[in-house]
């Protein structure tokens, strides 16, 4: 028995127990007569003490030539301590030990293992498992365990079947790239990694398993930044017999239950916003609803004078930042520099102060009197004291800088809370996107979208019009899940795919076991998925997921812990009939 507990579970009530402790040493404080050490594990501390008066000799010359992060095993009896140490949850109480164990000795880490730890990102991503013992690590990836299992339990007790599908399957076009994988066994041909497990579930509604959910990694072979990662994890649900109101109800329902159980918060209203009043109002379709800010266009109260950048935009658009009127010239100026930034891409930024006697006072006061922007102010809902913010452009590209620009501003106003959730529903996206540098149309989520009931005719005449019965759960300004209702005849799906420029050979090549199926009674079915990963993070008030994923990849997509990829030797190339042109 190496342990009879662990080290944080003693208190004060375990005084005169003979344990048995086993972990790593944290750290040691020698002052020669006597040692104490303190000694970690996953459940917490617990301060070990050798002193002369009651130690052997070998034993106290053994304490002190432990290291850090040596492996060990004591035995001893807990003893209430002379200073309490009220931060910790055994500061009650130490072992005075009678006997010790070194287990495995151990190199000094190249970082310190605590909380705040003097080691880089790039370090601590090649030692992983080093950094998995500090706490921030260690207690991510608790919490990320107990979410998970709270999402098993609601859809188990709700009458979801846990079914696993292939990760080795055939490639199909979904958006991003597939990483692919060759056969040994069919000279020429690959398997690819699914980028979700979208045709199987849909194949197990066709099978009349009714509701199904998985929590399966997906894999996408595209670039990296904060939130994303080449593999990640979904909570993959489907249901059979339902419309769009059913699927909301039941993923309301799941994140008010992960809300209640994991953060202690009761959330009522999920509002719904429409797709394009998400655009108009806040630049993008995952709006953090959490603070205002709306945006207000300005085309009509501003295109009517001289100045030159307005008149020749098609938006020029304005937010109203509460307080603004405080900030300086020069910070007025650092937050032009902030918006023209390469990443945000806007050429300028014009501003009015709403001062507190009522006048304004803006940066084309040349141009526009005080009656111009008193509307402006107006259209922004801004008040005295407030700032106006204005960029101009073109529609699609405005909406976005100003969106970076309402996000940064609110991150400087203290007003994106962690500990504060709003959930959101964006519905009625547009079926169909169009790609400005080839011209042609693509699934805005996938091809096996279903467009909203009475509009499929419109594919023909006004493709861009069309609006998908698909749905996006937004919590805090984040994507965290997202589905649709399915196309389940095999004629509509057929025009779907018409429509994106699927011949019919390549059609059938692609997608024909599911085509295929459709005519063997398919019911109707939607689903939804869940980012588990960001969720988690979410759920966990950080802005990253890589403390939430055991052995994340860095931004170039490798994993510099175990130096991956890397290359196959010659025989293994040869045996896959492959041949590297580099």
């Amino acid at each position: 028995m190496y342990r009879s507990h662990n080290c944080g579970e003693l208190t004060a009530s375990h005084i005169n127990t003979e344990v048995t402790l086993s972990g790593w040493v944290q750290k040691s404080r020698d002052k020669g007569f006597i040692v104490w050490v303190d000694l970690r594990d996953r459940y917490g501390i617990t301060q070990l003490v050798f002193d002369e008066e009651r130690t052997s000799k070998d034993m106290l010359e053994k304490a002190q030539k432990l290291g850090r992060e040596f492996v060990i095993q004591v035995k001893g009896t807990v003893i209430e301590r002379a200073s309490k140490n009220p931060n910790l949850a055994t500061g009650d109480i130490e072992i005075l030990v009678s006997e010790l164990n070194i287990l495995n000795e151990a190199l000094l880490p190249p970082f310190t293992i605590e909380d705040k730890t003097d080691g880089g990102e790039d370090i601590r991503m090649k030692y992983r498992y080093l950094d998995i013992r500090r706490n921030p690590v260690k207690n991510s990836l608790i919490f990320r365990a107990k979410v998970t299992q709270e999402v098993r339990n609601y859809l188990s007790n709700g009458g979801f079947i846990e079914v696993e599908t292939p990760y080795l399957i055939k490639s199909t076009p979904e958006g991003a790239r597939d990483f692919v994988v060759p056969s040994r066994m069919n000279e020429g041909e690959f398997y690819a990694l699914p980028q979700s497990p979208q045709t199987f579930k849909q194949l197990l509604m066709v099978g009349g398993m009714d509701k199904y959910f998985q929590i399966v990694k997906c894999f996408r072979d595209e670039d990296l930044r904060a939130d994303r990662q080449p593999e990640f994890t979904q909570i993959d649900c489907e249901m059979a017999f339902v419309e769009q109101e059913d699927i909301l109800n039941v993923f309301e329902g799941l994140t008010r239950h992960l809300l209640k159980e994991v953060n202690g918060v009761e959330v009522d209203k999920f509002p719904r916003m429409l797709y394009d009043d998400a655009m108009r109002l806040y630049g993008n379709d995952k709006p953090d609803i959490r603070f205002g800010m709306e945006f207000g266009e300005l085309n009509e109260v501003t295109q009517h004078k001289e100045f030159g950048v307005f008149n020749s935009a098609e938006l020029v658009v304005g937010i109203a930042v509460p307080g603004g009127n405080a900030y300086t010239r020069k910070e007025i100026d650092k937050l032009i520099d902030w918006v023209k930034r390469p990443q945000v891409g806007a050429l300028g930024m014009i501003y009015s102060r709403c001062n507190d006697d009522g006048s304004f006072k803006s940066s084309v006061d040349k141009f526009y009197d005080q009656d111009d922007l008193a509307k402006w102010a107006e259209v922004t809902g801004a008040k005295a004291g407030d700032l106006v913010c204005v960029l101009s452009g073109e529609t699609n590209k405005v909406r976005a800088q100003l969106s970076a620009l309402r996000m940064e501003l609110a991150t400087r106003l203290g007003l994106r809370d962690p500990k504060v959730f709003a959930p959101l529903w964006v519905i009625d996206f547009p079926l169909l996107e169009l790609d400005e540098e080839t011209g042609h149309y693509h699934a805005m989520h996938h091809p096996f979208t279903s467009p909203k009931p009475g509009q499929i005719e419109l594919l023909d005449t006004n493709p861009g019009d069309v609006k998908a019965n698909a749905y996006d759960l937004v919590l805090n300004g984040n994507e965290i899940g997202g589905g649709s209702i399915r196309i389940h005849d095999k004629a509509t799906q057929a025009i779907m795919l018409k429509h994106l420029g699927f011949s019919d050979e390549d059609a059938k090549a692609q997608f024909g076991f599911l085509m295929d199926a459709f005519e063997y009674g398919a019911p109707p079915h939607g689903g939804l998925a869940f980012g588990l990963d960001r969720l988690v993070a979410i759920l966990g008030g950080q802005e990253t997921i890589r403390d939430f994923i055991a052995f994340p990849k860095n931004n170039s997509g490798r994993d510099v812990m175990i130096d991956a990829p890397a290359p196959i030797d010659a025989a293994q190339l040869k045996e896959l009939s492959l041949k590297l042109d580099l």
